[in-house]
């Protein structure tokens, strides 16, 4: 585990030659990635729908990949190169300039319907861009381009395996032209594949099973259909996978008694996990220095996206510092024999010497078509405390760590199809967001509650979320009714309290490793030369 004192530590052996050696004797055994003879290279242009804050845009979006030209039932089939370009109308550089932004670091989330025989899952492809960021141009168009890794897909059965471009999702820091963040620090834009797409968004057919049998030295035909086209995307309107029906493909060659039968109905492929590639450099972040540290004190960042379930889209907290310090250990003895590492931490959010988020915008499509684009905060209202118990069972030891937080969400300023809407310097939620509380008597009052599991294992690194390793926390929040919003004597409460306001939202924040700021020799890796974080964590849905 990557950490400090006084969580439990510890450390990382490594045997490369006999890793290696394991390898080369294991190779044989181990299911590889669909290896079939040749490969598909697809590039597919199509058109999206994206809610800016000028109101909806059309976006020209390319996408790039490498697939296997066939694989059989049960193999692993994982694209590669993938490359997502995404060319913003001049409309959305105008947006960005309104914004005080001079450059973007994109993200982006492709949502693929993966589907044979009637049978559908999603995949997410991930991209990012590496430094430095994008310029943004004084006119025109602004082009983004991101690669990353694909998760590898593996089919239950025979018969053709199609890919299907769906909801596009794009996510960009914005910066100053000095590399500061900008205020709001983020932009998330959601995109939707356009009626008049080519091929309805399909990117590619693999075929999965036997090839087609080699004609008979007779010159008899084989009564095999041909394979699908190089291009992996189909040219007949009348075929099994012709755009408009993703969901389910028939081989060539599929008896009709097992085309499409009811029993093949759950056999969805399976969607393996894929990260995007780490950009080449540090990427952007708010400041983060804590003011006469302690040998306790600890400093990290955090984002990740939280649903606002009535408007069905998700509000991307940017970057934000937290500034930590640690509790004292103690070891407790349950009567069930088990024993336990407790430590009570306390923390607050730091951004420019106030306890909240930098400003984030998002944009929702609200009442179903109208785009709205919203300038927030969060305001931590009180303390912060990160409660974490550690079961100690040799050799794995696991973790669980409540992270509770009165926060109060503000709105700053709010735009409907493009034309402002004033809503005051005041516009608050009336109470902070609330969770369900497994300890009320403990930690009365509304605020948010996290959790987050890890395991330590001894002599390797931490899984799940550790406090000085980080990893993901998730959680479920209700947003309260709104107050003081509107000016001029009208009363935009009610309003923003219909559109938003409810149970139900799901949250996931990714704390990245911490920095031991207090200590005299920082873990190469773990702090800036000024004792920031230097691990900068990207959102995870």
């Amino acid at each position: 585990m990557r950490g400090h004192p006084p969580a439990p530590q510890t450390r990382r052996v490594r045997a490369r030659g006999a890793a290696l050696a394991a390898l080369a004797a294991l190779a044989p055994l181990i299911p590889s990635a669909a290896a079939a003879v040749g490969s598909q290279e697809i590039t597919a242009k199509l058109n999206y729908d994206c809610a800016l804050p000028s109101g909806h845009q059309r976006a020209a979006v390319r996408v790039t990949a490498t697939f296997p030209g066939r694989a059989t039932a049960g193999e692993r089939i994982l694209p590669t190169g993938v490359t997502t370009t995404v060319e913003l109308p001049a409309a959305a550089v105008a947006d960005l300039t309104a914004l005080k932004a001079a450059t973007v670091l994109p993200e982006t989330r492709l949502t693929l319907q993966v589907a044979q025989r009637g049978a559908s899952a999603q995949a997410l492809w991930r991209g990012t861009a590496g430094a430095p960021p994008v310029a943004v141009p004084a006119a025109g168009p602004l082009t983004l381009t991101t690669t990353g890794d694909a998760p590898a897909v593996t089919a239950a059965a025979d018969g053709d395996l199609t890919f299907t471009a769906a909801d596009l999702g794009i996510d960009l820091a914005l910066g100053t032209a000095d590399g500061a963040p900008a205020t709001p620090a983020s932009l998330s834009l959601a995109c939707t594949l356009a009626k008049d797409a080519d091929g309805h968004g399909l990117l590619a057919t693999v075929p999965v099973g036997p090839a087609p049998s080699t004609p008979a030295p007779s010159g008899s035909p084989s009564p095999s259909a041909p394979t699908a086209p190089a291009s992996g995307r189909p040219t007949d309107p009348a075929s099994p996978t012709a755009p408009g029906t993703p969901k389910g493909s028939t081989a060539p060659g599929t008896p009709p008694e097992r085309a499409g039968g009811a029993k093949d109905k759950d056999k969805a492929p399976k969607v393996g996990d894929a990260r995007a590639g780490a950009p080449a450099a540090r990427p952007p972040a708010p400041p983060c220095v804590k003011q006469n540290p302690t040998d306790k004190s600890l400093n990290a960042f955090i984002t990740g996206y939280s649903n606002v379930r009535k408007l069905g889209g998700a509000s991307l907290i940017p970057v934000s510092c937290v500034q930590i310090e640690q509790g004292d250990p103690d070891i407790v003895f349950p009567p069930d024999g088990s024993i336990h590492l407790l430590q009570k931490s306390e923390a607050y959010l730091d951004y420019q010497g106030r306890k909240q988020t930098p400003p984030f915008q998002s944009t929702f499509l609200t009442f179903g078509f109208t785009p709205t684009t919203a300038t927030m905060i969060l305001e931590q209202a009180g303390p912060m405390t990160v409660a974490s118990d550690v079961l100690l069972v040799f050799p794995d030891n696991i973790a669980e760590t409540y992270v509770r937080a009165p926060l109060v969400l503000r709105v700053l300023d709010v735009k409907v199809n493009g034309t402002p809407l004033d809503v005051g310097p005041s516009c608050r939620t009336e109470t902070p967001l609330s969770s369900p509380e497994p300890d009320p008597d403990t930690y009365p009052g509304p605020h948010l509650v996290m959790l987050g599991k890890g395991q330590l294992i001894n002599g390797t690194d931490a899984t799940g979320y550790v406090l000085t390793s980080g990893g993901p926390l998730t959680g479920e929040v209700t947003i309260p009714p709104f107050t003081g919003c509107g000016a001029g004597g009208e009363d935009l409460d009610r309003l923003l309290t219909a559109s938003i306001s409810g149970p139900g939202n799901y949250v996931k924040q990714i704390q990245g490793q911490t920095c031991a700021v207090g200590v005299e020799v920082p873990t190469e890796g773990q702090c800036t030369e000024d004792r920031q974080p230097y691990v900068v964590p990207a959102p995870e849905r």
